[in-house]
This record gives C-alpha cells, sequence and structure tokens, in this order.
C-alpha cells in the first residue's frame, strides 16, 4: 500500500542532479513488508557542501550501482504505492525523472509528512515560527 522513500542528491534540481542514496521501505498499514537501500553513483562528482550535508562522499559511491542498473527494481517497488516521503515533491520529482531517463514512466498518489505533520501538530508551525521570528 505504502512506500516510504528518502533519497540523497548531488543537488536541489532534478534536472540537474542525480541521486546518491535510495530508500525504501513498503508497509501495508500494519508492519513493514519489504525494503531496499543503496547508495548509487551519480556518474558526477558530489558537491563537496553536499557531502558535507549527506556525508556522501564520492569514494563511498564509486563501486555502488548506477541508477540504471537498479531503475527496474525501484519501478517494481514503487508501481501501484502511494509514494510517502518528507517534502515528498523533492524525492518523488528526482526518483521520477531518474526512472522517466530509463523508460519506466512513475505516476503515483504521494503524501507528503511535512504538510501532514503541520495539519496534525498546527499550534508547533506557530512556535516555530515564533521562534524563529524571536532569535
Amino acid at each position: 500500500m505504502y512506500a516510504i522513500v528518502d533519497i540523497e542528491t548531488t543537488g536541489g534540481h532534478a534536472s540537474a542532479g542525480k541521486i546518491t542514496e535510495v530508500a525504501i521501505f513498503l508497509h501495508d498499514g500494519m508492519q513493514i513488508t519489504g525494503r531496499y537501500e543503496t547508495l548509487v553513483n551519480p556518474g558526477i562528482p558530489i558537491p563537496r557542501y553536499i557531502q558535507a550535508l549527506t556525508g556522501i562522499t564520492d569514494e563511498m559511491v564509486e563501486n555502488a550501482p548506477l541508477f540504471e542498473d537498479i531503475a527496474e527494481h525501484v519501478f517494481n517497488l514503487l508501481q501501484g504505492q502511494i509514494f510517502i516521503a518528507h517534502n515528498v515533491n523533492f524525492d518523488y520529482s528526482f526518483l521520477r525523472h531518474e526512472l522517466d531517463h530509463c523508460g519506466y514512466k512513475l505516476q503515483a498518489k504521494k503524501l507528503c509528512t511535512v504538510r501532514l505533520s503541520r495539519k496534525v501538530f498546527p499550534a508547533s508551525r506557530r512556535t516555530a515560527s515564533a521562534t524563529s521570528a524571536a532569535s
């Protein structure tokens, strides 16, 4: 039913960046039913500021698979699932772009945990905003 996804990338935009890590947890609403995690060789150098942010270095991905090597498996895991991620449009746009490039058309319903948390805990958003404004 659900694919809970987290990725790391070389940058902020799918059209210019590449994926360096993929984690997918499949969940049926009661328990985890499957999982897939791998580093991904982006085929380009990882910028130093991204290495500092993610902890993923060029050396770590040197022998990792290229996205094209895992595309079919990733697509099959995501197919028919509700795609869940923190800031879902970021993760979804990268995976959709990479899968498109490999000939797979990802179309999934999405759920954003950032937006969901703001709906579930509206006071936290106001508190965080007030704290930021006071700083």
